[in-house]
């Protein structure tokens, strides 16, 4: 898969004259957060800090559709929920560098990049104060981790401070929600830029985030002896998710001794029961190579079984390999392509 070009916002920036330096305070931000960076596919406005950050491994998250804001009440028209890899970005600009500056940036070099925009909205009457709103404070906060410091008032330096988490505003607020497909994937990507706080604080503060679609992990839920039996009562078979291979390998991966366990209780508390090992994997390569590599997996669960501490008789398992042709689910996406690699204990 090709890797995804990265865009410098910064680099958009005409050259000019520049600003006299304003006195730096000890207590504001100096750093990036403890172990942020940016996103691959969007660098930051040149001269920001990173100050908050937060990525979940898996997760799901709302987007606003085309239709935005809702007329009544501050929240999305039609929220879009979106599942996989979620990050969440919070970006301090340089001292008086405005909203509309930064924001237009960011869109600029998004477009360049391909981006197709959903929905955006540069002004309270297109529903940019709704939208500041329906991004959720709890929600966007959650998990972040921060840089060390505060924003101060840069125009009274004794006029007190604000804290980054409060830092987002609608003033001056821009969004810009949207899809940008590269390297043969689409990530959807939320931006908001307004004053840090408020006009005192000489900053402008953008939230970002980008979904990644991607499966849920699966196999992290072992099969219990109990749900084998009925399964296998039931419907005369039942798919495991708890046995663990590394793509196109055939070795049982330790982590799948627990779901080992739950088999071999099933198959010791009926020593007459008998069943067939099948192995099942998605469309991915060719039919012949994926038959050989079900029939392994297989093989290679029936050796675990008959091993100590488990001592399953070879006599009473089957091996067989089915390739990928009984799916569960279509192949056309890798949430179906997960559900088709599995393992099954069939009654003989």
């Amino acid at each position: 898969m090709a890797s995804i070009r990265a865009l410098g916002a910064g680099a958009l920036l005409a050259l000019g004259t520049a600003l006299s330096p304003l006195p730096a305070l000890a207590d504001a931000p100096t750093a990036d957060a403890p172990g942020s960076s940016d996103h691959p596919v969007l660098r930051r406005f040149s001269g920001s800090l990173l100050v908050g950050y937060a990525q979940q491994d898996w997760e799901q998250r709302f987007f606003p559709d085309a239709s935005g804001v809702a007329k009544n009440g501050d929240l999305f028209a039609n929220p879009q929920p979106l599942e996989g890899k979620i990050t969440r970005l919070f970006y301090l600009a340089p001292l008086d560098k405005g909203p509309l500056e930064v924001f237009r940036n960011h869109q600029q070099a998004l477009q360049a990049a391909g981006f197709k925009t959903v929905w955006t909205c540069e002004s309270k009457e297109q529903g940019c104060t709704k939208a500041y709103f329906a991004l959720n404070k709890n929600e966007r906060l959650r998990g972040m981790a921060w840089s060390k410091g505060d924003l101060p008032n840069m125009s009274k330096p004794s006029g007190g401070r604000w804290s980054l988490e409060s830092s987002l505003s609608h003033e001056g607020g821009r969004m810009l929600v949207g899809q940008l497909s590269q390297g043969g994937r689409t990530l959807h990507l939320m931006l908001y830029s307004s004053m840090a706080q408020n006009s005192d604080t000489h900053r402008t503060a953008t939230y970002i985030e980008i979904v990644e679609p991607k499966a849920m992990p699966t196999g992290q839920v072992t099969v219990d002896a109990g749900a084998i039996g009925q399964g296998l009562k039931a419907e005369g078979k039942v798919a495991l998710y708890g046995l663990f291979f590394d793509t196109g390998k055939s070795e049982v991966k330790p982590e799948s001794q627990a779901q080992l366990a739950e088999m071999a209780q099933v198959l010791k508390a009926d020593p007459k029961l008998r069943v067939f090992i099948v192995g099942h994997t998605d469309n991915i390569g060719g039919f012949e190579a994926n038959q050989l590599l079900s029939l392994a997996r297989a093989q290679a669960v029936v050796a675990a079984l008959g091993k100590p501490p488990y001592g399953i008789e070879a006599s009473r398992l089957s091996a067989k390999g089915a390739a990928n042709i009984a799916p569960l689910a279509s192949n056309a996406d890798e949430d179906g392509r997960a559900r088709n690699r599995r393992v099954e204990m069939v009654l003989q």
